[in-house]
């Protein structure tokens, strides 16, 4: 799927909720059901600095898309994770760098509501995808 299609679904999804109430437990719902990482990948390497909470990410690259997994032991960064998995997972490397996913999180409602400490984090989160998806674009 590509990116442009997820946000969309996303937009849509976001759309029935009418406050950031609704968002925030639409949120916390996706990131408990978002999977676990293995205890063997919550590395050094795969945590996510910048971020306030744990988050470990583990993306792979096949075929020319990014496959993103992720975790963090924050229920409303677990949701966040959740949301960029489906924004970027299964995307192609090349689609990755040029995608707004700060100004979906604005249209959708989700980046204005956030503190100044998880917006932080959620942009180390973006930048790390961004950056391992160069890094396979370059290898």
């Amino acid at each position: 799927m590509s990116i442009e299609t997820a946000a969309a679904e996303i937009r849509e999804e976001f759309s029935w909720l009418e406050d950031w109430e609704a968002r925030y437990a639409h949120i916390i719902d996706l990131g408990k059901a978002n999977p676990a990482l293995a205890d063997s990948e919550k590395t050094a390497q795969s945590v996510v600095r910048g971020c306030a909470s744990q988050v470990w990410m583990v993306t792979d690259v096949d075929d020319g898309h990014l496959v993103v997994r992720a975790e963090s032991d924050a229920m409303i960064v677990s949701g966040l994770i959740a949301l960029l998995v489906r924004l970027y997972s299964g995307a192609p490397l090349q689609d990755i760098e040029t995608f707004d996913a700060k100004a979906l999180l604005d249209e959708i409602g989700v980046s204005g509501a956030l503190t100044a400490q998880r917006s932080n984090g959620l942009a180390s989160m973006l930048e790390r995808i961004r950056q391992d998806a160069r890094q396979a674009l370059a290898a």
